[in-house]
């Protein structure tokens, strides 16, 4: 059989109770050519890395991606345990990050194709279109002992199809940053197996279009037993209105939901009365940068949705050089200071996507079948994570040497360091791949 190192036994046998004997023995083998094979991971590429190109039988290494029953919400279960057991420091909440990224995929074969805006290569002034696969990503973002900084870690992916998919099949559109969200807070009996005051988490969120979907996004986060911080940008232009007076006694009518209108986050930039204060954030490229901000409560409401009360926090920089922006966000405990600190990390998640595509061949599978494509690209996001995970166990005993350049002075390592860790000991552990993989 197929031989591991021995260190990162601890993440993978966790998963072995998802499928039945044989499957479990293809299944690694296809993990094994996934994280070994250079450019496309396609069934075939990890066949050849791993020796077994005259093996016949090569067709039911395809059945453990579209025949095998193997539960993929129990996976990413798994996975968040085994993420927040080796890497969480357990100093304060756990950070989620969600976001949606399209997969450019073509062909008549793919039904849940459809045409999206690419945020990549859009600007404000030149949208782009781009067909493809949408798909929302929860991660987890942690900070990472080697390499010193945040990652964000993909562990569950959900497939986000168009309206017009689902108005085709008379089914009702949902809403793309629901389903991850719900899963995560209010997943009953099968949700991971971490304590719940973990789950007072913060959200960096991306996808939010539009102010009916956003509140009720909110509105759910506020609604748990146990609620959950969400953070996300808010409009200059948002409708904010002061808390909604006490009631009389025996005033009649429906009670208030909200009280005066305020002025906009747009008027307010400029406004000589609001109290401006400068500040220190950790800014995207990792420096302090000294920022303005100025915070207040409101609740925020628009006709026909629940209101909800948010703190809102106005940024604007003192020497010009990005727009005014201003943040939301649900717990109406966080201090206004934490609350750009945790929306800063949403960048870790286009670095996660961006290092998907380049280390791990996202968008370069060619499988058609529905449960295949349904399957595979979740598989390669959170292979981002069991890769940093493996590699976290595996340096322990063998650090990690990253490479550097005359042209590139890299201070830490970076997920092409991990993995190429891994495959250093993938190639050490077995001697002879092709052996084992062939039993």
């Amino acid at each position: 059989m197929l031989t591991l190192p021995k260190a990162i036994l601890p993440v993978l046998n966790p998963f072995a109770t998802l499928f039945r004997t044989p499957a479990w023995r293809k299944a690694q083998v296809l993990l094994a050519g996934a994280v070994l094979a250079p450019g496309r991971r396609t069934v075939a590429s990890a066949f050849r890395v791993m020796g077994l190109s005259g093996d016949r039988n090569y067709a039911r290494y395809h059945h453990v991606l579209n025949r095998a029953a193997w539960p993929p919400l129990q996976a990413a279960h798994i996975l968040l345990n085994l993420l927040v057991r080796y890497l969480d420091q357990g100093d304060g909440p756990v950070v989620f990050g969600i976001d949606e990224t399209v997969e450019r995929r073509g062909g008549p074969k793919i039904s849940a194709r459809g045409i999206y805006r690419d945020a990549v290569r859009s600007s404000r002034s030149y949208p782009v279109k781009v067909s493809g696969l949408r798909r929302v990503c929860l991660m987890w973002l942690g900070h990472i002992p080697w390499p010193g900084r945040y990652w964000a870690l993909p562990f569950l992916t959900v497939p986000a199809p168009s309206e017009r998919y689902f108005r085709q099949r008379g089914r009702t559109p949902k809403s793309s940053p629901a389903g991850p969200v719900r899963w995560s807070c209010n997943s009953g009996a099968g949700r991971p197996a971490v304590p719940w005051r973990w789950w007072e988490t913060a959200a960096t969120p991306s996808p939010c279009r539009g102010t009916g979907q956003a509140l009720d996004l909110l509105h759910f986060c506020q609604s748990l037993p146990q609620p959950v911080t969400f953070i996300t940008r808010l409009r200059l232009d948002a409708g904010l209105y002061e808390p909604a007076p006490a009631r009389l006694p025996s005033q009649k009518g429906r009670p208030r939901v909200k009280g005066r209108r305020l002025p906009t986050l747009k008027e307010s930039i400029d406004h000589s009365g609001v109290p401006w204060e400068q500040a220190s954030a950790a800014w995207y490229d990792g420096a302090a940068r000294t920022v303005e901000t100025a915070s207040q409560t409101a609740v925020w409401y628009h006709t026909g949705k629940p209101p909800a009360p948010i703190p809102w926090v106005l940024i604007r920089d003192p020497q010009g050089e990005f727009a005014p922006q201003a943040l939301l966000c649900t717990g109406l405990a966080v201090a206004p200071a934490q609350i750009p600190e945790w929306f800063v990390l949403r960048w870790q998640l286009e670095v996660a996507f961006h290092e998907t595509r380049a280390h791990l061949g996202v968008e370069t599978q060619r499988q058609w079948s529905d449960r295949t494509m349904a399957r595979t690209t979740p598989i390669l996001m959170g292979l981002f994570s069991w890769v940093t995970l493996a590699a976290h166990l595996l340096q322990q005993q063998h650090p990690i040497v990253h490479r550097t350049a005359a042209w590139y002075a890299k201070p830490a390592p970076t997920f092409a360091d991990a993995i190429a860790l891994m495959r250093r000991h993938l190639w050490m552990a077995s001697g002879g791949v092709t052996a084992g993989a062939r039993q």
